[in-house]
């Protein structure tokens, strides 16, 4: 296995323990697998998820101010917002409203 698919197992594990009504953030997700400046990385690791043989709640990752930036790369253009929207998730211009009440950090999991 290379680096690269290494890296994109890992982002998925922790995008699996997203909790229910929660989300994320590339950047929290690539900070807590100690690669900080990795967000991106993250974001094409999200985009493999939808292959993965296990479901990925790819919904609860978002960028850094709770835009739905992923959403394009989920069957139709409005599933990313739809899920989240099942979830309590308030949706307005592809950004999530109640974003910061909502933000789960993995660094912090231990804590909660």
């Amino acid at each position: 296995m290379s680096d690269k698919d290494n890296f994109f197992k890992r982002v998925l594990e922790v995008a699996q323990l997203v909790p229910y009504g929660k989300v994320t953030t590339y950047g929290n997700i690539a900070a807590y697998l100690g690669s900080k400046g990795s967000a991106r990385m993250v974001g094409w690791a999200m985009n493999q998820s939808h292959h993965s043989k296990t479901p990925v709640p790819a919904h609860r990752v978002v960028n850094r101010n709770g835009m739905l930036t992923g959403k394009h790369h989920f069957g139709s253009p409005n599933l990313m917002q739809e899920l989240l929207e099942n979830e309590g998730f308030i949706i307005e211009h592809n950004q999530i409203v109640n974003f910061k009440e909502n933000l789960w950090d993995p660094e912090k999991m231990s804590s909660e």
